[in-house]
């Protein structure tokens, strides 16, 4: 399903998707008509814009992972968005969705997006207002290379690290 508010930028999508071999069963104009469509059919995957009148992408995903629809509600959604500020890919994060992409995006950088949430080894869970893919992510992807925030994560590093620090300093002490 793909769903954006401007008519052009809904057609470009699912000529991609097509180019792929992948038929878009449902396009829709807005949040409203994806929801009823989400309400009454299962869909594999979501493509939607970030900012729409009415209801917004945000909204729509933060609707559609709390709404209970199984299995739609673990579907993986997949964000565009022509702005890709740090604050919006956080908000995008903290709706649900897996990935955003920036527009204007080539046909292989949504290609290869699929792929990755296709692949993507995250667990979903519920905590607190939040319903998604878990929010964190292993640092052992080489090119990932932002701190990692599990604490359990970083004390293993940690002490693994003054392991190593303690056996060369024994070693060459002897």
């Amino acid at each position: 399903m793909v769903v954006d508010d401007n008519s052009y930028s809904l057609r470009l999508t699912t000529q991609m998707l097509l180019g792929f071999g992948i038929p878009t069963r449902q396009m829709c104009l807005g949040a409203e008509q994806a929801k009823q469509a989400l309400m009454s059919q299962q869909v594999d995957l979501l493509i939607v814009d970030c900012e729409m009148p009415g209801m917004d992408g945000y909204d729509l995903v933060r609707w559609l992972r709390s709404s209970g629809l199984e299995p739609n509600a673990f579907t993986p959604v997949l964000m565009v968005s022509g702005h890709t500020r740090l604050s919006q890919v956080a908000k995008a994060r903290d709706c649900g969705a897996n990935f955003i992409v920036a527009r204007p995006m080539t046909s292989t950088v949504l290609l290869e997006r699929i792929l990755w949430m296709a692949r993507d080894p995250r667990p979903f869970l519920k905590a607190g207002n939040y319903m998604g893919p878990d929010r964190r992510f292993k640092m052992n992807d080489p090119q990932n290379d932002r701190e990692e925030r599990r604490a359990e994560v970083r004390r293993k590093k940690q002490a693994a690290a003054a392991a190593a620090a303690a056996e060369q300093r024994d070693g060459t002490a002897a």
